[in-house]
């Protein structure tokens, strides 16, 4: 992918961001990532709102009729499709483990979880643990098929540590580079990667 493209893509990934937050994901330098968007709002490619960019949906089909030719060594790669097959198994996991992160049993009942009892989480964020330390073959696999990719085991990394270390936050907030939030734009990454569509 050329810098317009890969900031491109990072951007569909995090489809409402700033140049920072895209660089951050891409690898690419802040400066290029900023230039690349402000010559796609020049050109009606980006809109640009409070500092945040998005796509047009032009754009966007434009970037997603280009991956069979961006991915198409990745697509017939066997060890990176192992690989993603891999996180794809995986995957159902995170999504039990975030859902009890999120609501607990009650007498009987689902409800949120207010995150009062401290046990209930450490278990949980125990359970979180096991499942990254299980899941790192995996990222391995994907970042040697595709370099860039390491990029998403460094913030799973990062922000589980800060989980463990107490800052419940970043198990699966939205409004930081959370556990789940990385996950999931690493699970978008692969969709985009292997031509899929993400099962609801």
């Amino acid at each position: 992918m050329d810098n317009r493209s890969l900031a491109f893509h990072g951007l569909a990934i995090k489809r409402h961001a700033d140049a920072a937050a895209v660089a951050s994901l891409t690898g690419l330098g802040k400066d290029v990532v900023a230039d690349v968007l402000a010559r796609g709002v020049a050109t009606g490619r980006v809109v640009e709102v409070r500092d945040a960019y998005s796509l047009t949906p032009l754009a966007r089909v434009a970037l997603q009729a280009g991956y069979d030719k961006h991915f198409a060594d990745l697509r017939q790669d066997d060890a990176f499709v192992a690989a993603y097959f891999a996180f794809e198994k995986v995957n159902p996991q995170l999504k039990g483990i975030i859902t009890d992160w999120q609501t607990m049993d009650v007498l009987g009942e689902r409800r949120a979880n207010d995150h009062s009892d401290q046990a209930y989480d450490n278990k949980v964020i125990d359970r979180l643990s096991a499942l990254h330390e299980r899941a790192e073959p995996v990222f391995a696999g994907l970042a040697r098929g595709l370099p860039r990719l390491a990029i998403y085991a460094r913030k799973l990394e990062a922000a589980l540590d800060k989980a463990e270390d107490g800052g419940i936050e970043w198990v699966s907030d939205i409004h930081r580079e959370s556990y789940h939030t990385v996950w999931f734009e690493l699970h978008e990454e692969l969709l985009r990667i292997m031509g899929r569509a993400r099962e609801e």
